[in-house]
């Protein structure tokens, strides 16, 4: 039986009680969607008038989302509406960039992500992230699997583990008379399977995917979206995708992010959530007209 790491630790400083800064003139602020408590009636991640800044500049504003368990929920939207930026959130690696802040809530079942007292570290070990560009350690293939775990003080069989890490990846059959070979002589889409297996093996509960298949080949993208859909049985899954034709084919839920309109008038790039629905409504009868311009190819 898996036991989950704790989140929460003891601040070792009390934390600041002062309200963070706001930019000194805000921008004006459309009435944010609300996502329908019946379509997600179990949220594993849930946020509520999140805005993010990166120093005085706003990324995104009033953002509302439910992330439904075992399900795949695609966000897409233009370039530079906040994709990303919200992605991060869900694990905190918003935390890493200088100047970023955060303002609203997001609760990983039921917990405030923003308490001082949630470890970060361990919150990343239960919402696992993979990059755009595949990222393996210039190590052996073994190696890249067993490292995240070895660290976390895994204490099990590490052979089984990394073999049933890449069995979960589906990269198992191709590389396991090679385990000790580097994982960087690997082709692109296994290099990026491999990743998944690196994030597989220290049993996360969500997978967070950012374009995960866009440097990949068609056929290595079939690869890894097949894969998807076998693993959101056991995990819940978030991916960024500029390819709309993969939201439609692979997510359960999906989220259109667009830039606030006043922000841009005012010179500003603020994503909003123009809609959040389940996948086929959202491509076959949009409810927000922006959305409809944005799949139709008219915006973006």
């Amino acid at each position: 039986m898996t036991t989950r790491s704790p989140l929460r630790i003891e601040p070792t400083t009390p934390p600041d009680e002062s309200p963070p800064m706001r930019p000194s003139d805000p921008l004006p602020a459309l009435p944010p969607p609300k996502p329908d408590p019946a379509t997600v009636p179990d949220p594993v991640i849930s946020a509520r008038s999140l805005c993010v800044w990166y120093g005085s500049s706003m990324a995104l504003k009033n953002v509302d989302i439910d992330i439904p368990r075992h399900k795949i929920t695609a966000l897409i939207g233009p370039s530079g509406c906040g994709k990303s930026t919200l992605l991060r959130c869900f694990n905190r690696m918003n935390d890493l960039i200088p100047g970023a802040r955060m303002e609203g809530t997001i609760k990983f079942e039921g917990i405030e992500l923003a308490d001082p007292s949630i470890d970060a570290v361990a919150l990343r070990r239960r919402v696992g992230m993979v990059f755009q560009k595949p990222n393996p350690f210039p190590k052996s293939i073994y190696q890249n699997v067993a490292w995240g775990a070895r660290i976390n003080g895994y204490k099990g069989d590490m052979d089984e583990l990394v073999e049933k890490s890449l069995r979960r990846a589906a990269l198992w059959e191709e590389v396991r008379g090679k385990l000790h070979k580097s994982g960087l002589d690997l082709s692109g889409g296994q290099q990026q399977r491999l990743c998944i297996a690196r994030t597989l093996a220290v049993e996360p509960e969500i997978i967070l995917m950012d374009e995960p298949c866009s440097a990949l080949d068609p056929i290595a993208t079939a690869k890894v979206e097949d894969l998807m859909d076998e693993l959101k049985e056991d995990y819940t899954i978030v991916i960024v995708t500029h390819n709309m034709q993969q939201a439609r084919r692979t997510s359960d839920m999906t989220a259109c992010l667009m830039l606030d309109e006043a922000a841009v008038q005012g010179g500003h790039r603020t994503g909003v959530i123009a809609e959040f629905s389940p996948t086929e409504k959202l491509f076959t009868n949009p409810s927000d007209p922006r959305t409809e311009a944005y799949i139709t190819g008219r915006i973006g």
